[in-house]
């Protein structure tokens, strides 16, 4: 049996996960908060739980911060989000942070009880979306940083390895000096440069240029 305990401020929705876990044959709900406070207290005083579902928009301690603390606390403790915020723009980060699973509100029922059971038995629960979005990351990540350029700073970039001074690059590519030097900005950023030959050594490195 499942020992999930709920964490969520509002009355209407904590009554509704109470009564959808209790319908099922492997769960069951051991106990309930209404803020984060709440949670970290009955953690603390080592309060039995196989699984959390933890809002994040709670009072008095926000749910970002009782999964922060939880991590150092229990960090052995699973930990599914059932949240009204955006899975694209939450999910990947919070289970970076240590979450098991992140799941928007908008989600069928269904989803957070194969997200409970999946955390319980010791795995990650990602929804066919936030497998897409890791994927996608990763290969962000592995493309080097001159891949990574828009196409009015690779413009600028290839200008300046084959030593363009900023005034001509605005006179070739009919840009004000001031819009160049921000391109400029830009690609030292990605890059990592401090400098125009800092940029230039990275050209090296790559094999841009001999």
């Amino acid at each position: 049996m499942i020992r999930v305990f709920l964490a969520d401020d509002h009355a209407v929705v904590l009554a509704g996960l109470c009564q959808l876990i209790s319908a099922t044959d492997d769960m069951r709900v051991v106990g309930t908060a209404a803020d984060g406070r709440q949670v970290l207290l009955l953690a603390e005083a080592g309060g039995e739980w196989d699984v959390l579902v933890l809002d994040l928009s709670l009072p008095r301690v926000s749910g970002m911060e009782v999964l922060r603390r939880l991590r150092s606390l229990r960090p052995s403790l699973p930990i599914v989000i059932l949240s009204m915020y955006p899975e694209d723009q939450y999910a990947i980060r919070l289970m970076r942070e240590g979450a098991s699973a992140y799941l928007s509100k908008e989600r069928p029922p269904e989803d957070l009880l194969a997200a409970v059971r999946r955390v319980a038995a010791g795995g990650t629960y990602l929804t066919a979306s936030q497998a897409a979005q890791i994927v996608s990351q990763r290969a962000e990540a592995e493309r080097p940083p001159h891949a990574r350029l828009s196409a009015r700073e690779h413009q600028v970039f290839v200008l300046i390895i084959n030593g363009r001074v900023v005034s001509e690059i605005a006179a070739e590519l009919n840009l004000s000096p001031s819009t160049v030097s921000t391109h400029l900005a830009r690609i030292r950023e990605k890059l990592g440069a401090r400098s125009v030959a800092d940029i230039v050594s990275y050209a090296h490195r790559a094999g841009l240029i001999g």
